[in-house]
């Protein structure tokens, strides 16, 4: 397991725009799969984004066209792009690793986890 840690997080309009970072601050095994979950009280969490070893990507239908998820690997850094960002949107973001899983229904499974950082956007 690695150890992760996002920053990014703050509040915003609708419409506005918002970058998470997601940093390993230990060893992360450059096999591993990154993702982004995001939980909004009374929900369940929702897988957000993924990207593989492979630099393939992933996302959840309700973000599809605005967020943009990548990487630097030099960096040992993970970043989530959030673009027209939706009142729906407001949630704990978690950055997420692990070493096999890649699919973002299996959060679950998820070996490695940020403590989270809050996105809240107003109307």
């Amino acid at each position: 397991q690695v150890q992760l840690v996002e920053s990014g997080g703050g509040s915003v309009q609708a419409g506005g725009s918002l970058r998470l970072s997601c940093t390993a601050s230990e060893y992360s095994d450059s096999t591993y799969c990154m993702a982004w979950f995001r939980q909004a009280p009374g929900k369940e969490r929702e897988g957000v984004a993924s990207i593989d070893s492979s630099g393939g990507t992933d996302y959840a239908d309700s973000v599809k066209g605005r967020f943009t998820i990548s990487s630097d690997n030099a960096k040992n850094t993970l970043y989530l792009q959030m673009n027209s960002l939706k009142p729906e949107d407001t949630a704990m973001y978690y950055c997420a690793a692990d070493p096999a899983v890649c699919y973002l229904g299996a959060g679950e499974f998820f070996r490695s986890w940020g403590q989270g950082t809050q996105v809240t956007v107003s109307s």
